[in-house]
């Protein structure tokens, strides 16, 4: 058996826009704070360690008012400029061609990956979306990739490998003892210690 996991924002597809309008409109109406720029809430959100509450809404806690605005906001807004990157519905045929399983382990909430995927047309292409609400502990952790290997019966000598554009995608794959691409064409273009991946096309040398 042959599986392949992915990130989705800055991984399938390019969400920034339409993540910082929403978090724009929270700090707008909420708490009048002018709107943040798209490189720094990409860079803030893909940190190591970080508290975004603080980062975006200046707040030390993560607000119910402001969960409940921005994911209300995102629910329309999520699909208003989102777009694969290039490659991406290629590589994924292709990958189907070669009859690799293929996933989704995103921190992003589930609702709005299946919502996100459907619009850029790939959403078929996936056995499983899992999203941050479907754990308990979000990547690093390695419970979002154990529930898709679950799924897929997978054991010791089947190929698995987890693309990402971030460390917590990295450090999730090697706690759940499996392999790992760094995607540099998406939110983080500089990756250390980690196997890379320039193109979407390249997933496909591993299988």
């Amino acid at each position: 058996m042959k599986i392949a996991i992915f990130d989705m924002d800055g991984t399938l597809l390019n969400s920034a826009k339409d993540i910082t309008i929403s978090i724009n409109e929270v700090r707008r109406i909420n708490h009048k704070l002018d709107g943040l720029s798209e490189d720094f809430v990409v860079e803030a959100i893909n940190r190591d360690q970080r508290n975004l509450a603080e980062l975006f809404y200046g707040t030390e806690l993560y607000e119910l008012r402001d969960k409940v605005m921005f994911e209300d906001h995102y629910h329309q807004q999520c699909i208003q400029n989102v777009y694969l990157y290039d490659g991406v519905k290629e590589s994924l045929q292709m990958l189907r061609d070669k009859s690799v399983k293929i996933s989704v382990a995103t921190n992003a909430p589930t609702k709005f990956a299946h919502r996100m995927l459907e619009s850029c047309g790939v959403y078929e292409y996936f056995d499983f979306i899992v999203g941050a609400d479907r754990v308990s502990k979000p990547k690093p952790d390695k419970e979002m990739l154990e529930q898709i290997l679950k799924g897929y019966g997978y054991q010791k000598g089947h190929k698995a490998l987890m693309i990402g554009d971030n460390s917590k995608d990295m450090k999730a794959a090697l706690h759940a003892g499996i392999d790992s691409a760094f995607a540099t064409w998406g939110f983080s273009p500089h990756c250390e210690d980690y196997k890379i991946v320039s193109n979407p096309l390249d997933i496909l040398e591993y299988f």
